[in-house]
C-alpha cells in the first residue's frame, strides 16, 4: 500500500509538472504575440500566428478540429473581440489572449457568430478583466 501512494504521489508530480509547463509556455507566448503586434493588430501574420500556435497546442488543437475552426473564423472573431476589447490589462488582450486558453476558445467556438460585444464581455469575464 505504501508503493501504491509513492507511485501515485510520483505520477501526480509529473502530471503537475506538465501542467505548469504547459501554462508557462502558453504565457510566453501570448506575451511574445502581444509585444510583437502591439503597433500593427491589424497584420494578418498575427491571426496566422494565433492559429499556428492552436494547432501546435494538443488541448487547443482539439477544440479547433471540434468546431472546425479557420483562419478565417480566426480572424472574424478577432476582429470582434478587437472593436470591444482594444486594451491592454497586465499581460492580457483579449482578441490575442481570448486565443490561447482553453475555456475562452471553446466559447468562442461555441458562440462564433454572436455579436461582438456579447463575445468580448464573456472572454473578459473569463480572463477576470
Amino acid at each position: 500500500m505504501h508503493y501504491f501512494f509513492m507511485l501515485l504521489i510520483a505520477i501526480l508530480s509529473i502530471i503537475f509538472l506538465l501542467e505548469m509547463y504547459h501554462s508557462v509556455q502558453r504565457s510566453n507566448i501570448n506575451s511574445h504575440l502581444i509585444e510583437t503586434y502591439r503597433n500593427d493588430l491589424h497584420n494578418q501574420k498575427l491571426i496566422d500566428d494565433i492559429y499556428d500556435y492552436c494547432q501546435k497546442d494538443w488541448k487547443l488543437r482539439r477544440i479547433i478540429k471540434k468546431y472546425n475552426l479557420t483562419v478565417d473564423d480566426i480572424e472574424k472573431i478577432y476582429q470582434k473581440l478587437l472593436l470591444w476589447g482594444n486594451f491592454h490589462k497586465g499581460r492580457r488582450f483579449v482578441p490575442i489572449t481570448a486565443f490561447l486558453y482553453v475555456c475562452t476558445l471553446e466559447y468562442l467556438g461555441q458562440h462564433k457568430n454572436e455579436d461582438a460585444k456579447a463575445l468580448t464581455m464573456k472572454c473578459m469575464n473569463y480572463l477576470h478583466i
